[in-house]
């Protein structure tokens, strides 16, 4: 791939990753005579030099916020943190472990989306097919429908009370500005309510614990001491990690 044809894609990878902040039209900027003059057209053929660092720097700054706003990442990110918490590892796995693990499980989840935003929009404008606008707009398709079928009604129609928005004939019509606020409500509900079934096997465990202990009448010997055991063993058992991981994957399909 050419050099002009990768500093292009990158610039369409920043357009799709925040399409709601970049709505640039054609302009001029007339410099001053001591200045370089040049011209930003999504139009045009190229960008001045200055303008792609711009644009990508732009992009690399709002990537993380890209990736826990459109994709899975922010409900696999929850779940694991509920699942080492109703453990009581403490530290162990850390928390440069655990979302790590959430990074490459949303790599997986939404490899899918990606592909697809590659083959629809990244080829073509590099090969000069279709247009930057047109890119954008089947860029932006594959993601929008990914978070359209995570998201509930009930999200939708709040946003778009909050926003005086009349009703549509299809969740298709809202634009970003509903969707992406939605979808992360939605997320956060859904990783709560995984959570709370998550806690609730290790509580038994420490309900009956604690129980034990006190009908022994040794309160004095912290019940957590007793029943991480008992919980690191259950979980071990019942291969608690791949349960967890099927159960994230199997919830975005």
């Amino acid at each position: 791939m050419k050099a002009h044809s990768l500093s292009k894609t990158l610039i369409l990878l920043a357009l799709l990753l925040a399409p709601f902040l970049f709505q640039a039209s054609a302009q001029e900027v007339a410099a001053s005579p001591n200045e370089v003059s040049f011209r930003l057209s999504l139009e045009g053929q190229s960008f001045s030099k200055a303008v792609n660092i711009f644009l990508l720097m732009t992009a690399l700054s709002l990537a993380p916020a890209a990736i826990m706003m459109m994709t899975s990442f922010t409900r696999v990110v929850i779940v694991l943190s509920f699942l080492k918490q109703a453990l009581g590892t403490q530290q162990a796995p850390s928390a440069r472990i655990v979302s790590a693990l959430a990074l490459f499980l949303t790599i997986f989840i939404m490899q899918p989306a990606w592909s697809e935003v590659y083959e629809n929009a990244i080829v073509p404008y590099t090969n000069k097919e279709i247009d930057e606008q047109t890119a954008m707009d089947k860029g932006i398709a594959p993601i929008k429908d990914f978070m359209l079928r995570q998201t509930r009604d009930s999200s939708l129609l709040l946003f778009m009370d909050l926003a005086g928005m009349e009703p549509v004939d299809s969740p298709e019509d809202l634009s970003l500005r509903i969707i992406l606020p939605a979808f992360m409500v939605s997320e956060l509900r859904t990783a709560f309510q995984m959570g709370f079934l998550i806690y609730l096997p290790f509580l038994l465990v420490d309900i009956v614990v604690a129980t034990s202990l006190m009908s022994m009448g040794m309160m004095m010997l912290p019940p957590m001491m007793i029943s991480l055991p008992f919980k690191l063993l259950l979980f071990i058992l019942v291969d608690g990690w791949g349960l967890t991981v099927r159960s994230l994957v199997a919830s975005f399909l």
